[in-house]
């Protein structure tokens, strides 16, 4: 595995939180999953990985106690703006940096989430199972462990290197920048590691003020498989209580674009 590289795929992507949220801005699916999952559960809920509080928020808004990390100041920072704009009536979470693979808060909860693909920037099942080892000090008897990770795409991790996919015009929602989204990656498959280059072009004209330089953002995600990631829980002691393939609660298969996860200790 390249180190540079997976530095810079953990960090880069997360630097400009703005732009973070305006390209996610429809992801609505996960949000109604995680709280139906809270609902069912109960509280109070610990996340991992809490980024702008894209899930946070949603599960403060309805009444849930809850307490978030993420190894992101800049994705915190925008967290906690968002933290103003709650109704006073709602539960305010604690949100903290921390690291996902050394963490000890010295208390349980019933519900522990990892949203959004967060497992997969952890790049080795050594690695895996120390977090797993952490989640499991700081989950309930009877507790529930709820995550989501991409599927492998194999068609998608085979594509051209050279060539730029999924070019997308937007406006910056900061500057206004018109920018031109492309990108591209290299597959690792000895270290199962994509590493994915993310093309900001600036688009000549349009009000821009002045022709600004490309920018290249990285991100490197693991590729979990199925079976890898099943027997990586149990050896862990977890049990799988349900793997879906979609947020509908969709059955698992080749066709699947996510897995997520419902786990209890053993």
């Amino acid at each position: 595995m390249n180190r540079r590289l997976l530095r810079r795929g953990s960090r880069d992507h997360y630097l400009d939180a703005a732009l973070y949220d305006h390209e996610y801005r429809r992801r609505r699916e996960d949000v109604r999953f995680y709280r139906k999952v809270a609902d069912e559960a109960g509280g109070p809920i610990l996340e991992l990985g809490c980024g702008t509080g894209r899930v946070t928020m949603p599960l403060a808004r309805d009444g849930h106690h809850l307490v978030g990390f993420d190894i992101s100041s800049t994705m915190l920072a925008r967290a906690r703006q968002r933290l103003t704009r709650l109704p006073k009536r709602c539960p305010r979470p604690l949100l903290f940096r921390g690291d996902l693979q050394h963490f000890a808060l010295g208390r349980r909860f019933p519900l522990i989430i990892s949203a959004f693909n967060t497992l997969q920037h952890v790049y080795t099942a050594e690695r895996l199972l120390a977090v797993l080892a952490h989640v499991a000090r700081h989950l309930e008897t009877g507790g529930l462990f709820a995550f989501d990770v991409l599927m492998p795409d194999c068609e998608w991790l085979a594509r051209d290197p050279e060539k730029r996919w999924v070019r997308r015009r937007f406006r910056h929602p900061e500057t206004g920048e018109q920018l031109i989204y492309s990108t591209n990656h290299d597959y690792d498959a000895v270290g199962q590691v994509a590493y994915v280059r993310i093309y900001y072009s600036p688009v000549e004209g349009e009000g821009n003020k002045g022709q600004g330089n490309e920018r290249v953002v990285h991100l490197a995600h693991r590729q979990w498989y199925p079976q890898e990631l099943s027997l990586i829980l149990e050896t862990a002691g977890f049990r799988v209580e349900a793997r879906y393939g979609g947020f509908g609660r969709e059955g698992l298969s080749s066709v699947s674009e996510s897995q997520i996860y419902l786990c209890r200790l053993v």
